[in-house]
C-alpha cells in the first residue's frame, strides 16, 4: 500500500455484521467502488463508499484479485434476438353487402388491378391508395379524394388511353368510359360506376396473404376477413427498457440470418407498447402487463432475406468502438476525492506478501460490457487490483 491510504478488511463487531475501516495518513484519497451498470452493451458507472465503523479497531487487509490490463478493441454494440418478418400486416373488412364467395390462398402476391378475393360470384380489386372506400361511385356523385384515387388507378392500369383523363376529384363522362374499360379487362357488366365493395384500397401496390380468418359462404359482416402484409421482409426486435436509447432513428444494424449470412439495415421505426393491456399493432392480445416496444428494421439485401424467409435472426446495433485501446475491469476503478478516477496497480505480479499496490490516475474512455478504456500510466499486461 502506498502510505496514502491503507484499505481495512471487514471485521466482526456486536451483532455479527462485516465493516471495514480505513486508515489515512497526509493526503486523502477515498477509494469507490465502481458498480457497473451494464444498459445493452453500454455501462454507466455509479460510485459507492467503502463501507466504515469507527466502533472497531479489528483490522486485516482488504481481499483482493489481481487482473491484467488487456490491449485490444472494446465496443458498446449490443446484440439480441429479432425475428424476419413480412413487413406491416394489414386486416382487410370486407365493405358493402353479399356473401364471400371466393378467398385467396396463404403466401397468395396480389398486384394492384388483380383479384383479392371474391363477393356475390364478383371479383374484388386490389387498388392503390390511402382512403377506402365508403360510397359507390358514378357520375351523380359529389367531388371527393375517393374518386381521384379511383382515376390515379385507372390510368395507371392503362384504361385512360385517349381520353385525356387528369386525376382530379371530378366524376366525368371520361372516368365512366375508363370504369367501362376496366370492367371489360375483368369481364365484367360495364356499366361504368363503381359499387361499394367491388374495390380494397391499400398503400401497398402489392401484397402477400398471410393468414385467411374468413370463411367461404360467411356474409360480409364489417369483421376482418384476411391479413395481408408487404412483400418485403423486415427484422422486428423488442428491445429491454434500459436498451431503447441505443436505437436511433436510421441507425446502422447488422443481422446475422438464419443461414449464416450477414445483411446491413437501419432502423425505421421504434413504436412504445401503450402498457394498458389492450390489443397491441402486431396483432397481440394485451395480459394487462406493460406492453413491450417494437423496433423495425429495413434490410439491405432483400434478396438473401427472401431466400432465409421468415425465421429468427440476431441482430447487433452498432455502437461506438475503441481500437487498440489499454481496457480493465470497471471494478478496478477507484473515485479519486478532487475529482476523476484511478486504478491500484500490483508492484509484484505473483501479488506475494509485500507487494504494494500503487495508485495510478488515468482518464477514462468508452465503457462497456463492464469493461473500461483507460490512458495514463498504465501499460498491457500490468497487474491491476478488483476487489473479490
Amino acid at each position: 500500500m502506498t502510505p496514502d491510504t491503507e484499505l481495512a478488511a471487514p471485521a466482526e463487531d456486536e451483532q455479527g455484521r462485516g465493516c471495514v475501516r480505513r486508515r489515512k495518513r497526509g493526503r486523502i484519497v477515498v477509494p469507490l467502488l465502481v458498480v457497473a451498470v451494464v444498459a445493452g452493451a453500454g455501462a454507466a458507472a455509479v460510485t459507492r463508499p467503502w463501507d466504515h465503523d469507527s466502533g472497531s479497531d479489528k483490522r486485516s487487509a482488504v481481499p483482493y484479485d489481481l487482473v491484467a490490463v488487456e490491449r485490444g478493441s472494446l465496443s458498446s454494440s449490443i446484440q439480441l434476438t429479432g425475428a424476419l418478418v413480412y413487413d406491416a400486416p394489414t386486416p382487410i373488412v370486407p365493405a358493402g353487402k353479399g356473401t364471400l364467395t371466393g378467398l385467396p390462398s396463404v403466401g397468395a402476391v396480389v398486384k394492384a388491378g388483380e383479384k383479392l378475393y371474391e363477393a356475390d360470384g364478383q371479383p374484388v380489386v386490389l387498388m392503390t391508395g390511402g382512403r377506402p372506400m365508403w360510397r359507390d361511385l358514378g357520375p351523380d356523385v359529389p367531388n371527393g379524394p375517393d374518386i381521384e384515387q379511383l382515376k390515379r388507378n385507372l390510368i395507371k392500369l392503362g384504361h385512360t388511353k385517349g381520353l385525356g383523363l387528369s386525376a382530379d376529384q371530378k366524376f366525368t363522362p371520361d372516368t365512366a368510359t375508363a370504369v367501362k374499360r376496366w370492367q371489360k379487362a375483368l369481364r365484367l357488366k360495364e356499366t361504368g360506376t363503381v359499387p361499394l365493395g367491388s374495390i380494397v384500397m391499400l398503400a401497398q401496390e402489392s401484397v402477400r396473404v398471410q393468414q385467411v380468418s374468413a370463411q367461404l359462404g360467411s356474409a360480409v359482416s364489417g369483421s376482418s376477413a384476411m391479413t395481408v402484409t408487404r412483400t418485403d421482409l423486415v427484422v422486428t426486435v423488442q428491445p429491454a427498457e434500459n436498451q431503447i436509447s441505443r436505437f436511433k432513428p436510421d441507425g446502422p444494424v447488422r443481422a446475422k440470418l438464419a443461414d449464416g449470412t450477414t445483411v446491413e439495415g437501419k432502423i425505421r421505426s421504434l413504436v412504445r407498447g401503450s402498457g394498458n393491456g389492450a390489443e397491441d399493432k402486431s396483432g397481440g392480445a394485451g395480459d394487462g402487463s406493460a406492453a413491450k416496444t417494437t423496433v423495425t428494421i429495413v434490410l439491405d439485401g432483400q434478396e438473401r432475406a427472401q431466400r432465409a424467409g421468415p425465421s429468427a435472426v440476431t441482430v447487433n446495433v452498432v455502437g461506438d468502438t475503441a481500437d487498440n485501446a489499454l481496457i480493465v475491469p470497471v471494478t478496478a476503478l477507484l473515485a479519486l476525492d478532487g475529482g476523476g478516477y484511478g486504478v491500484r496497480i500490483a508492484e509484484r505480479a505473483d501479488g506475494a506478501d509485500g507487494a504494494a499496490p500503487r495508485l495510478v490516475k488515468v482518464q477514462l474512455g468508452l465503457i462497456a460490457d463492464a469493461k473500461a478504456q483507460v490512458t495514463g500510466d498504465v501499460k498491457p499486461g500490468a497487474q491491476v487490483v478488483i476487489p473479490k
